[in-house]
């Protein structure tokens, strides 16, 4: 009766799952798990903190910052997934050194995505175009410039509902130098910035 129970169950199981699932064998009976989908757009938010560093400045730039990310997934019948990321981040990164003050008000990404995925966990890498502002700020002077660079980094991600997932990752943003008129140099910034971050997955 037991055994007769278990299969009815199973039976039930493999009737509602997607095609897509994955057979698990345990004391002589075969089970079917459902396999999490990557695939489609998705919306989120993101939490986390940076660190950097300004050419031809001692200014050591850091504080915390958050933001908006929106990206596109492509996954088939594969672990392997790929996609689009783009995200805008308001930040309170700053320091001064003297009379200057350096501060990055904000920055943004879009970048390339590749994943490799073990059912609802996904490790990733990712890199692309980044953007942002560098403001300097001496003796009630300031001057700003929003200058285009790079990024690239690493990260992993779990699903824990059919379309909700956290991710943990780490990035470097390299903002390309600019002539600055009150310090009389060309400046830029780089920096590292570990964030955390919630996605809802359409």
């Amino acid at each position: 009766m037991k055994g007769f129970v278990l299969g009815a169950v199973a039976l039930a199981m493999a009737g509602t799952v997607p095609a897509r699932a994955a057979d698990l064998s345990y004391g002589g009976r075969s089970w079917t798990v459902p396999q999490y989908s990557w695939a489609g757009p998705y919306l989120g938010g993101t939490l986390g903190y940076e660190w950097g560093t300004v050419d031809r400045n001692p200014a050591r730039p850091r504080g915390f910052n958050g933001g908006l990310t929106a990206g596109f997934n492509w996954q088939q019948n594969s672990p392997w997934v790929f996609g689009v990321e783009g995200d805008l981040q308001a930040t309170g990164a700053d320091d001064t050194f003297a009379p200057w003050k350096f501060s990055n008000p904000w920055f943004g990404t879009v970048r390339g995505r590749v994943g490799y995925a073990l059912n609802n966990v996904m490790f990733y890498g990712t890199g692309g175009l980044a953007f942002g502002e560098l403001r300097a700020t001496t003796f009630g002077l300031s001057e700003s410039h929003t200058t285009a660079g790079w990024t690239a980094g690493v990260g992993a991600e779990m699903g824990f509902a059919p379309n909700w997932s956290a991710k943990v990752e780490y990035l470097y943003v390299d903002l390309s130098n600019t002539n600055f008129v009150i310090t009389g140099v060309s400046n830029g910034y780089r920096f590292g910035l570990v964030r955390a971050g919630v996605n809802y997955r359409f």
